[in-house]
């Protein structure tokens, strides 16, 4: 079977899921993918999760109907390996650069007084909070699945939360 008749039949088998050729499609294509994994990014390991995710990816798209081109089936696997590998990059670089800007060097720790905790300052800030805000931390940070309760869209719950965590830390370092 041509790579483009797989991709044909999986996107037709859609949510039935055709075993078959699915797993045909990641016999072909996974050591493709583990190669070019290898050679670009220089790690076993990251070239094995590389392989999960670009087929994992490529089989979603083909789910779901969303590959244009069957004929082009490798152009697309190859293509979603660069993209991958390029946001692997970039988010190694992005956590490095983090990394040297907050992390202390371990003689400033070692030099540094231990940080007290102050629960009766944090109770008192988080009762200077509106009830709204309140709810939304307490639900965001200590009560599982709680936050669909609040009926709030998930994006207004992420201002109120930013907005409640910005006033609970001018009130922790004002005192």
């Amino acid at each position: 079977m041509q790579d483009a008749a797989l991709a044909r039949a999986i996107a037709e088998a859609g949510s039935d899921i055709d075993a078959a050729a699915e797993a045909e499609l990641c016999r072909r294509f996974a050591p493709r993918v583990r190669l070019y994994g290898l050679r670009h990014l220089r790690d076993r390991q990251a070239a094995a999760d590389l392989v999960q995710q670009v087929l994992m990816m490529t089989l979603e798209r083909l789910r779901a109907g969303k590959l244009r081109d069957p004929e082009r089936l490798a152009s697309f696997v190859l293509g979603t390996c660069r993209m991958v590998c390029m946001d692997q990059r970039r988010g190694a670089a992005r956590r490095q650069g983090l990394l040297e800007e907050w992390v202390v060097p371990e003689e400033a720790v070692e030099d540094a007084e231990p940080r007290v905790f102050e629960r009766e300052r944090l109770a008192a800030c988080l009762e200077a909070l509106s009830e709204r805000e309140r709810s939304v931390v307490i639900a965001s940070f200590f009560e599982e699945n709680s936050i669909e309760k609040l009926s709030l869209s998930p994006g207004n719950v992420r201002v109120i939360r930013h907005r409640a965590l910005g006033k609970l830390r001018a009130c922790m370092e004002a005192a």
